[in-house]
């Protein structure tokens, strides 16, 4: 259903963390003319964490109403409480979203089998295409193939933001769940290795500072032309790099800042980026020609 370049969208706020639907609205159109693949909308770069329920479902409306049909619209609905996720899954179906990206449960440390419950539960009881995340260095869980293949047979379950930092991983599932179920980098400097290996994608964190070179690096990537691929994206490995001197999205909302397309408002516990990494961003940012 999805692949390229996937924005994992950041959610924009003025200086006291209220939600700047004006900011996020220019941030859509900026990825629309980018030709962006797809957004991902109130993801973990999106600080869904620090979003009440209320908010997650207004900004996810909001996307997906300005972004009218002309670019997806993936929405992050995942939670450590079932419950919870299946309340959001159902609140970006009515608003009319694509697909959802359901982060495996962080903090409670489920069982596989836990795992597998909790997916099979959220997939029927709302019927719109399902991605499952897997981010262990994020969640302290971390999906194993064997259940990414059980998942798999679930037909509202599409495919898999996988970002282990294993690119070996990723080829097991592809190999293992065939080429319908759909496998995506969650790491933007392993995004076209995983694409060589079978991935259709990247959600990625470096697509909100510069769209359109990870646009024509992927579909160089999806078109077989790595040479072509890897010539786009070498400006672009600082960025993959120092957008994370910090937690994600600390570093991305900063450059974004430093850009002029955003405020540099955040929530905490979340602060603004420490000065003495205002450099490291500012190199990467003129490596890529994009200040």
């Amino acid at each position: 259903m999805f692949q390229g370049s996937m924005v994992a969208l950041v959610t924009p706020m003025n200086n006291d963390g209220s939600i700047d639907y004006a900011s996020l609205d220019k941030l859509i159109e900026f990825h629309v003319d980018a030709k962006t693949d797809a957004i991902v909308a109130v993801g973990t770069t999106g600080e869904s964490a620090t979003l009440t329920e209320e908010e997650h479902c207004a900004v996810v409306r909001h996307v997906v109403n300005k972004a009218a049909g002309r670019i997806p619209v993936i929405a992050g609905t995942g939670s450590n409480n079932t419950h919870e996720a299946i309340e959001l899954t159902a609140c970006a179906k009515d608003a009319g979203a694509d697909a959802v990206l359901l982060v495996t449960p962080y903090y409670n440390k489920p069982s596989q089998h836990g795992l597998i419950a909790h997916y099979q539960a959220i997939a029927a009881a709302v019927d719109i295409p399902q991605i499952l995340y897997n981010v262990p260095g994020r969640t302290a869980c971390d999906m194993q193939v064997d259940t990414v293949v059980e998942l798999a047979k679930v037909s509202n379950i599409i495919g898999i933001k996988e970002a282990t930092g294993k690119v070996e991983r990723s080829r097991e599932i592809v190999q293992r769940c065939g080429p319908e179920f759909e496998v995506y980098s969650g790491d933007d400097a392993l995004g076209i290795d995983i694409i060589e290996v079978g991935g259709v994608g990247n959600i990625s964190v470096t697509a909100n500072v510069a769209p359109s070179a990870m646009h024509l690096a992927y579909q160089a990537a999806l078109a077989g032309d790595f040479k072509t691929a890897r010539e786009i994206n070498q400006p672009l490995e600082a960025l993959h790099r120092d957008l994370f001197v910090e937690a994600n999205p600390i570093p991305v909302k900063w450059a974004l800042a430093e850009m002029g397309k955003i405020a540099k408002g955040i929530r905490l516990p979340l602060t603004v980026l420490h000065a003495s990494h205002h450099e490291t961003i500012r190199n990467a940012l003129k490596q890529a020609n994009l200040i």
